[in-house]
């Protein structure tokens, strides 16, 4: 099976490297590429990986890259050819012959928040039922914008796996990463239209509670009538399952969203703030106006996150039997890790850890990229709109930003 990975940053290439050094050779890996002037340097020409942690340094090769065809209407793309100079490359058009149209089966996909609907828009005609895409970005929206934008019919629509990633990674060059941070990797499935249990597992009473844990089996196995409609969700699974090095581990998809809202609110203050004033995370926090900028968006989004739950517990006890006694029925509660002032601590705990970062957002306004703040605090701005709960702080954080990146940098000294 071919897995491909769709975002070649840091994270991206970290995750490509380790899936290359655990993976047989019989399953290749396909690094994309927008265009083929993005994708030629002599190092993608050699299709390396190095990754360097604490001075060590690992590399890996033995990748194909594929580079997105803007001439193909069919979601294409084009084997990418180290033969050609980097200018040949730019204005290279493929043939019928160059193309590659085959199904995708498996895509990690670990581009910048808003470019993902953009590229999968483009992939959409090769993803299928059939298909596993990873999700592993920041902020948090990104399944509900495709699923609104690009993968409309639920009954066409790709098995979905998201992610949180706590590790810290940056570029010293092109497929040349410093892992800084290692953390782990949170991964959950999305249920599907048919309502698979992928979790069957975590209700099995005929186990006491600590000898349950998510398999394989749940996903599909060899006799299941739908075995080839879930063999790549399966495959998929197992392979960030083998990713001992990044600490992957396969939790219910509520554990990944605790953690995945979690990190939100993090990266939601932190990059945000960074952003606004040109400082490392370290920076922040020493003061009392941070300290408020901080509690303020904690409030908010732990006051956002109540009243969902509450609404959606509602919904459902609507939903069941009139003849149900609804005061016996066990409701869903807010994890007191979404609390104001757990989400304070950890903050401070990441800000802690992380002082000497640049942060993404940081980044990319110094580089005049665009950000991610929609997927941060405009998440949040939303989720306060659906469920009538004020986002001023928020609100005011988005605007700050945009207006940070609308000055070109060359005039802020």
């Amino acid at each position: 099976m071919r897995f491909y990975v769709l975002g070649l940053g840091p994270i991206g290439c970290l995750l490509a490297h380790n899936l290359r050094s655990v993976l047989p050779r019989a399953h290749p890996i396909t690094l994309v590429y927008k265009t083929a002037k993005q994708a030629w340097t002599p190092k993608n020409a050699a299709a390396t990986i190095t990754i360097e942690n604490q001075g060590v340094q690992q590399s890996t090769d033995g990748f194909d890259i594929e580079v997105l065809d803007k001439y193909s209407g069919t979601g294409g793309g084009v084997r990418f050819n180290p033969q050609l100079s980097r200018e040949e490359s730019a204005v290279f058009t493929p043939t019928d012959e160059d193309l590659r149209t085959d199904p995708i089966e498996a895509l990690f996909i670990s581009t910048k928040a808003h470019a993902t609907a953009p590229a999968l828009s483009h992939l959409a005609p090769r993803l299928t039922s059939r298909s596993t895409i990873v999700l592993l970005q920041n902020g948090m929206g990104i399944y509900e914008d495709l699923v609104q934008r690009v993968f409309r019919n639920p009954e066409s629509r790709p098995h979905f796996i998201l992610a949180s990633i706590t590790h810290g990674a940056w570029a010293k060059s092109p497929f040349h990463v410093v892992h800084a941070g290692v953390g782990d990797i949170t991964f959950g499935i999305v249920p599907d239209n048919l309502k698979r249990d992928f979790e069957a597992s975590m209700t099995d009473e005929s186990k006491p509670l600590y000898e349950r844990s998510l398999t394989l089996d749940d996903i599909t196995r060899p006799g299941d009538p739908l075995f080839d409609q879930y063999r790549s969700l399966r495959h998929t699974v197992a392979a960030l399952g083998s990713l001992d090095a990044l600490g992957c581990k396969w939790s219910p998809i509520a554990d990944v969203q605790l953690a995945m809202r979690k990190k939100l609110v993090v990266n939601a203050i932190v990059n945000s703030l960074t952003a606004i004033l040109g400082c490392r995370n370290g920076g922040l926090f020493k003061d009392p106006s941070s300290q408020h900028f901080m509690r303020s968006v904690c409030e908010e989004a732990a006051a956002a996150f109540h009243a969902q739950v509450e609404t959606d517990t509602q919904t459902w006890l609507d939903s069941l039997d009139p003849g149900v006694d609804k005061s016996q029925v066990p409701v869903g509660r807010v994890s007191k890790e979404l609390g104001a002032e757990a989400l304070e601590r950890e903050v401070l705990r990441v800000a802690r850890l992380t002082r000497g970062n640049v942060s993404s957002m940081l980044s990319d306004v110094r580089k005049n990229n665009p950000t991610e703040v929609d997927f941060l605090n405009g998440y949040l701005v939303r989720l306060g709109e659906q469920y009538n709960v004020p986002m001023p702080v928020n609100r005011a954080l988005v605007q700050l930003v945009k207006m940070r990146c609308a000055i070109p940098i060359d005039q802020t000294f």
